[in-house]
């Protein structure tokens, strides 16, 4: 309540990074009632004053109809400003977008730059999708080892979509010596990630 507080003297000046903060508030109803519209209200005041992590904030609100109504395209556009400022978040967004087509003309080869960007800065989620577009030659030459690197890279992070994937590679031998022990044990892997992610949804 105290933090609040000065939060709102703060954004009261214009302060880019309290607004942010006081969008966070609202959002996660820290210290004061949740509220999606007064969340979205203060991320994009910082959002407009070029805050990289309001405007994925925003882009967020927006994709989702959080506190705003849902509007693919201004999703779009708020990412794209984050992620033009090098967050990795954003730029998987962007990559996602265009990926499936919302909000924006569906487009492989931009989808893979922006995917491409994120997974080299660490973010499983677009490892694994830029390791899909590679291994179906969506937007860029089909390569199975390339395809197999960034699966391995997601895979080593947790993500069992792909461990799966990973496992499927072994088992076919694309991209990788045909290992049936490899798959198994990728395979394996990707069935205890599910297997915990439903316990945790209270899906014994």
């Amino acid at each position: 309540e105290e933090a609040i507080k000065w939060y709102r003297k703060a954004s009261a000046k214009g302060i880019d990074l309290a607004q942010y903060e006081l969008g966070v508030m609202y959002y996660y109803g820290k210290g004061i009632l949740q509220n999606d519209e007064e969340a979205a209200k203060w991320y994009l005041k910082a959002a407009q004053q070029g805050n990289t992590d309001a405007q994925y904030k925003v882009g967020l609100m927006y994709g989702g109809g959080f506190g705003v109504r849902q509007d693919e395209k201004e999703a779009y556009k708020w990412f794209y400003k984050s992620a033009e400022q090098g967050k990795a978040d954003a730029q998987y967004y962007i990559g996602r977008l265009l990926h499936e087509g919302h909000g924006v003309t569906q487009d492989y080869k931009e989808a893979v730059k922006w995917y491409r960007k994120s997974a080299e800065q660490g973010k499983a989620d677009a490892q694994y999708r830029l390791g899909k577009l590679l291994h179906a030659g969506h937007g860029v030459t089909q390569d199975y080892k390339e395809a197999v690197k960034w699966y391995r890279m997601a895979a080593e992070q947790g993500k069992a979509d792909a461990q799966y994937s990973l496992g499927l590679m072994y088992e076919f031998g694309n991209g990788v010596p045909q290992s049936s022990k490899e798959a198994a044990k990728w395979y394996r892997k990707a069935a205890t990630q599910e297997k915990a992610g439903m316990k945790a949804k209270g899906k014994n």
